[in-house]
């Protein structure tokens, strides 16, 4: 089973209040998402396992630590998720990156694929699929869903702010999957938005309205 982990970081917690301020533009939220995201991604590779490599220091030689086994893949869900994309980036500069790209059908509310271009060895790598707001969970499920389908088995799902609802049908689609979380919040109002969240994260982003 898949384990949920919401951080309690103080750096997070603090960085967070910032995005949720209406008064913060667009560059500064723009950095504070990267940010973030580098800090969230330092808690969820904590587990990631370890082999001995005999090594040549200056002085001598010694046996040291370094990653095994599957490498990495960052899977931005677009566009909002590019935004942490960066920050994930400057903790594993070896990652490949993918992207997935989803909209919403105006009569199912259905998410609907668009784009999806991932590296060629994408289902032997560990892939952490990046979206700063979780709120009904339906584009990150089927996000992790197409990762599915595509033969990817090792997939962690990093964003900033959940809501409940979110987390219930990530869970219930995907209880394999862990869940890494910046602040889980109270509720979804009737438009879909998180509450209290920070509005639309991909507007803020990109300073679109």
């Amino acid at each position: 089973m898949g384990k949920v982990t919401v951080m309690s970081h103080p750096l997070i917690q603090h960085k967070i209040g910032w995005l949720r301020k209406k008064s913060t533009g667009s560059k500064d939220f723009r950095n504070m998402v990267s940010e973030i995201a580098m800090l969230m991604c330092y808690e969820a590779t904590r587990d990631l396992e370890l082999t001995d490599i005999e090594i040549e220091t200056p002085i001598c030689t010694t046996t040291v630590k370094e990653l095994k086994g599957k490498k990495l893949a960052v899977v931005p869900i677009l566009r909002a998720g590019l935004g942490m994309v960066d920050g994930m980036l400057a903790m594993i500069p070896a990652a490949k990156v993918g992207h997935i790209g989803l909209y919403r059908d105006p009569e199912t509310l259905e998410p609907v694929e668009y784009y999806c271009k991932l590296p060629e060895d994408c289902s032997e790598r560990e892939v952490f699929v990046v979206d700063p707001m979780l709120a009904t969970g339906g584009s990150s499920a089927a996000a992790i869903q197409m990762l599915k389908d595509r033969g990817v088995k090792n997939i962690r799902f990093l964003c900033i702010i959940a809501a409940p609802e979110g987390v219930e049908c990530m869970k219930k689609k995907h209880p394999d999957v862990d869940i890494y979380i910046g602040a889980l919040d109270e509720k979804l109002n009737e438009h879909g938005y998180i509450v209290p969240g920070l509005g639309d994260a991909g507007d803020r982003i990109f300073g679109t309205k």
